[in-house]
């Protein structure tokens, strides 16, 4: 059993929907089929993969069911995080019941085989450029969706062990962990307290924008950035 992520897979296969990526430059060029490719390469139908937000481009749930289905035929179980652009996202027990091997995450934490699957969409963090207020509003119902999962993934350890066992988590996000300077945050906070060991991200596309996300070890908690330009459309194996 393994467990692999991606971010950002914005995919557009509904006739309605006229996003191409390609225009964005030469690694998303046939990025779906690259993705496809080494999906089916590597995962089995026993490994789980990580989706950390932006899936779809549909701005509403039918627009974005031809993605789905697409993301439903590959190998594997897949864990769906919300990304700032998945507009669709509406109902999460209506949509946990559209497909058998995708689940949709929000305040909650799913157990995959010894590891509990955390985390929330994020946001901006402050100190980035032009943070308002309205951004501080987003970023703490945010943090506190993210303590939610936590905490879920805390009373599920519990239950299962009676009180004495610690939660085994991996963390996602769909934001970046930190502001552009990479200085903490509360979502950096809680990992650590947690004891997380790793946390995957997107959001951040262009080889140019990449330095700006947090990458590598931060207070013993490993930050991975798998947008899928970052990691040229290849699963990054957390597990």
């Amino acid at each position: 059993m393994s467990i692999y992520a991606i971010g950002d897979l914005h995919l557009s296969f509904d006739p309605t929907v006229d996003k191409p990526m390609d225009v964005f430059g030469p690694g998303w060029t046939d990025h779906e089929d690259r993705i496809r490719e080494n999906w089916i390469e590597n995962v089995r139908d026993n490994d789980t993969v990580i989706i950390a937000g932006d899936v779809s481009w549909g701005l509403k749930l039918q627009q974005a069911a031809a993605d789905f289905e697409w993301i439903d035929s590959l190998p594997g179980k897949k864990l769906i995080f919300k990304g700032n652009h998945d507009l669709w996202w509406n109902g999460i027990n209506r949509m946990n019941g559209m497909y058998d091997s995708i689940t949709f995450v929000q305040n909650k934490a799913v157990y995959v085989e010894g590891w509990y699957i955390c985390g929330s969409r994020g946001w901006a963090c402050p100190g980035d450029p032009g943070f308002t207020e309205e951004d501080e509003k987003i970023y703490n119902r945010e943090v506190l969706r993210l303590r939610m999962s936590i905490d879920d993934a805390i009373a599920q350890e519990r239950e299962i062990n009676c009180g004495a066992g610690i939660p085994r988590i991996l963390g996602v996000l769909h934001y970046p962990p930190t502001n552009d300077k990479l200085q903490p945050s509360d979502f950096t906070k809680i990992f650590a307290e947690a004891g997380a060991s790793k946390v995957v991200y997107g959001h951040l596309h262009g080889r140019e924008n990449f330095h700006k996300g947090l990458q590598g070890n931060f207070n013993g908690v490993e930050y991975i950035l798998a947008s899928v330009d970052k990691v040229d459309c290849r699963l990054v194996k957390l597990v």
